[in-house]
């Protein structure tokens, strides 16, 4: 088949969840880098893909779509086999709770911790690292349970969860308390085709 195009860059972690993705269906990828320092993603030819501004996009053979969460529905739907997203109501459900968790409070608490010391923003890091910790206790606490977020195997909802909590250490976020969490991780890596997110030498990441 084609090469599906990745519009992406290499340590945003919403583009390593369709890297990954792709990577795990075994899909032939072109990676397209936008630099996002040179403000590549607001000019008129990246906006003519997606009007606001964001990796990741994905070209299908001219289906282009971006959202790192809606791709990760599409390519499940389209290339899965039915794996990695439920279709029954329960566990379609649980999928989409993750996502939306992946959206909301992974999104704003690891993620945005990174974005501190990685990217220079300018969030207020005690706060980001308390708001990290507080969801990262509820997460570990769940996967006491089940070996995957939704379940006892890997669905999208792993995918989008991932990256930013693989890399927390790298925005101060540690890991060190949360077991559950990081034997996930470690599942999640022994996947077959498993390609992660490049380091960064930032926060404890410096010290590791």
């Amino acid at each position: 088949m084609q090469a599906i195009k990745l519009y992406n860059f290499p340590r945003s972690g919403h583009a390593h969840r369709v890297e990954l993705m792709l990577s795990l269906l075994q899909l032939p990828t072109e990676l397209i880098f936008v630099d996002l320092a040179k403000g590549a993603h607001k000019q008129a030819d990246f906006l003519a893909l997606n009007p606001f501004g964001q990796i990741p996009v994905i070209d299908d053979q001219g289906m282009v779509l971006a959202d790192s969460n809606a791709i990760l529905v599409y390519l499940a739907r389209k290339y899965g086999n039915g794996r990695w997203l439920p279709t029954d109501p329960v566990g379609a459900a649980k999928v989409q709770r993750w996502l939306s968790v992946a959206a909301g409070p992974i999104a704003f608490g690891p993620g945005r911790a990174r974005l501190i010391t990685v990217f220079g923003a300018p969030y207020n890091a005690e706060e980001v690292i308390a708001f990290s910790h507080t969801w990262l206790k509820v997460i570990d606490q769940e996967l006491g349970a089940t070996s995957y977020l939704a379940g006892s195997e890997p669905t999208i909802a792993d995918i989008a969860a991932y990256s930013y909590i693989a890399h927390a250490p790298e925005g101060n976020v540690s890991l060190d308390d949360y077991a559950n969490i990081r034997a996930w991780l470690a599942r999640i890596e022994a996947l077959p085709g498993f390609v992660g997110m490049p380091r960064t030498v930032a926060g404890l990441q410096k010290t590791a």
